[in-house]
């Protein structure tokens, strides 16, 4: 089954350490609450290859497994797009411009 390329949408998101993991979660002001977990590849939350605080731009859907709590996924195939904090200013400016 292909996946739906539709259903997904760019969201920066950052990593988080908490209780020696690390998670990661949507950057404020966007469509998604800040506290919402976002399942992505494990490489992500690699503190070895992408220190806590790491901000990355994802394509990402709002699913929830079965009836479960919601949560964002990323499929685990995409490319890791890293963002400098120019970057994320820039996509939230012009997020919050499009919202408008």
């Amino acid at each position: 089954m292909a996946r739906d390329t539709y259903a997904y949408r760019q969201v920066a998101v950052e990593s988080v350490e908490q209780g020696g993991r690390v998670e990661v979660y949507p950057l404020s002001g966007q469509a998604y609450p800040p506290d919402l977990l976002v399942h992505c590849s494990s490489r992500m939350r690699d503190p070895a290859a992408y220190p806590p605080g790491t901000c990355f731009l994802v394509n990402a859907k709002l699913t929830d497994r079965m009836g479960g709590q919601s949560y964002l996924y990323v499929w685990h195939g995409d490319d890791i797009k890293v963002m400098s904090d120019r970057e994320v200013e820039v996509f939230l400016e012009a997020y919050r411009r499009v919202r408008l």
